[in-house]
């Protein structure tokens, strides 16, 4: 049996052991027994994975998606790695530093469907992608594809390699409510021509929320010779995937949003034969062909962060991700189904199950979204962010396994009391 089937298959009793003393732990039995669906909806449930977490009481938090508050079983281990290796000192960074992050990348290739000879752990998205893009052997007149809507340090960084090596940038436009898949593909491969090297592709766009066709977009893509490049920064421990099977070159997310590792910590996924062609952002000795730690010279940085993915893991797999994806689609829908239909109320994310998760975005007609934000928070006391670029006007709304559907009504009503 495959390391990630186990996981899968293990006893949450057994998964429970080292979170003795949290509340998920005692309530592992009920979710074995209770079918995903129901359990979304369940809110008794949900109100006891609250009591992990600590809250600020002054306003409703639905804005994880910049950075997601970690349950106090994984805080509790965060200090305790931090009290180890400050315990230890240079002894454990000259020993068992680099075997430890293996392990925890082994841990973490289980988790996204990947080997472990294809990962590595980085800092968040943007530094991964950003190596990729920047470590690519660039010529006058090599050509990029990627949507208005991704996210701005890696456009950024496009447009630094377009001023340094003469490269071509090629925008184009994600539809908010596409018809089908092969709509989405096909404004991609219009933007392609034989000069095009590279394409980045968000899996989950990060203003609406909207899950795109990666695979059949891979699979485009390579079909004329293009590499495609995945920005998931929303998806490790939002929604169920695996790497290995969308077919990309090249994958980034950052672990301190849905999977709820400590700050600063994501990942790079880099298949086998692309791993020899990049340029690491900072020179590393010599490594033997195909050895991935090449691209991973960082110098000296904060350990016990590394160590907690770990920790994060193993609750997110105690929550199991089949439930917590079940619950952040259910909370979604919970809410945009209320407001889809009131005039002057705008939801820029689709409304297809399968074509978004937790996430979603809406904006009230005449309203700006920075008032928005800002009317919601002072008014409502609910917090959220504003978002207004491309063809997306509103306020990101992410909710998370802590929040409860009281919160959402609440939000709800707000937005009805503002429509003019």
């Amino acid at each position: 049996m495959k390391k990630r089937d186990f996981l899968k298959n293990i006893s949450l009793a057994v998964l429970g052991a080292p979170f003795y003393g949290s509340t998920l732990a005692s309530c592992a039995d009920e979710a074995a027994k209770t079918p995903v669906n129901k359990l979304a909806s369940s809110e008794d449930f949900w109100l006891k994975v609250r009591e992990d977490y600590k809250l600020k009481p002054e306003y409703i938090n639905l804005e994880s998606g910049y950075y997601n508050i970690i349950p106090n079983p994984t805080l509790n281990a965060l200090h305790k790695n931090i009290d180890m290796v400050n315990y230890e000192g240079s002894y454990y960074m000259r020993t068992v530093q680099w075997d430890n992050k293996k392990r925890m990348s082994e841990k973490l290739a289980n988790i996204v469907g990947a080997k472990a000879k294809n990962i590595i752990i980085t800092r968040n998205t943007t530094e991964s992608l950003n190596m990729i893009i920047k470590g690519m052997d660039w010529k006058a007149g090599d050509e990029a594809v990627y949507a208005i809507q991704d996210y701005g340090a890696m456009k950024l960084m496009f447009e630094q390699v377009a001023k340094r090596f003469g490269v071509v940038n090629k925008e184009i436009s994600v539809p908010n409510h596409p018809k089908s898949d092969e709509e989405i593909v096909s404004v991609y491969e219009k933007a392609i021509t034989a000069k095009t090297k590279l394409l980045m592709v968000c899996h989950m766009i990060n203003v609406t929320g909207q899950i795109l066709p990666v695979k059949k977009i891979c699979q485009m893509a390579h079909s004329k010779g293009v590499k495609v490049m995945v920005d998931g920064a929303h998806c490790v421990g939002h929604f169920e995937f695996e790497i290995n099977d969308l077919e990309c070159d090249f994958y980034g997310s950052s672990l301190h949003k849905w999977l709820a590792v400590p700050l600063g910590t994501g990942l790079l996924y880099v298949a086998d034969e692309h791993i020899d062609e990049l340029w690491p952002i900072f020179a590393e000795n010599k490594r033997k062909p195909g050895d991935i730690s090449r691209l991973n010279h960082t110098g000296t940085i904060p350990v016990y962060h590394d160590l907690t993915i770990e920790n994060a893991i193993d609750y997110y797999t105690l929550l199991g991700g089949a439930r917590k994806e079940a619950r952040l689609r259910y909370l979604q829908e919970y809410w945009t189904k209320k407001v889809r239909n009131v005039p002057g109320i705008k939801v820029n994310t689709p409304k297809e199950s399968h074509r978004a998760c937790g996430i979603a975005n809406v904006g009230i007609e005449g309203i700006e979204p920075a008032d928005l934000a800002k009317k919601l928070l002072d008014d409502y006391n609910v917090f959220t962010v504003a978002i207004k670029y491309a063809n997306v006007h509103g306020c990101r709304i992410t909710p998370n396994v802590f929040t409860t559907t009281k919160e959402l009504d609440i939000f709800v009503k707000s937005l009805k009391e503002m429509v003019v």
